[in-house]
């Protein structure tokens, strides 16, 4: 299988494993007397905000969360062809610590990936 199609096929075991966490949208940190603040640390979603400034701000957490999805579905390609690597070196009957542990990585960042798209 070529590497491309690997990281591909990986991506969607991991993302399909995954399980769904909260909503950003939910985990929002707020205090009395201050506006909420979402996870990404600009202005809660939904707070009162004076005429245009809302949209300037979706499409400042927008593009913030398009660089982010880049970085991450890079890095998942990058383990998931170190993974393919590890594991063509491997014996048939013996995995290494090693091998699992990339693989837990691969899904924690695909977990990720998958609670940014639906943002």
């Amino acid at each position: 299988m070529s590497g491309i199609r690997f990281g591909a096929a990986i991506l969607g075991v991991a993302l399909g494993f995954s399980s769904l966490a909260d909503s950003p949208r939910a985990r929002q940190n707020t205090t009395p007397g201050h506006p909420a603040v979402g996870t990404d640390g600009l202005p809660a979603m939904g707070v009162d905000l004076p005429p245009g400034q809302r949209e300037k701000q979706e499409k400042l957490q927008n593009e913030e969360r398009q660089k982010q999805l880049v970085a991450d579905t890079d890095k998942l390609v990058q383990l998931a062809n170190e993974l393919h690597a590890d594991v063509s070196k491997t014996d048939k009957n013996v995995l290494s610590v090693d091998v699992i542990k990339k693989a837990d990585e691969i899904e924690k960042l695909a977990h990720s990936v998958k609670v940014k798209m639906r943002g």
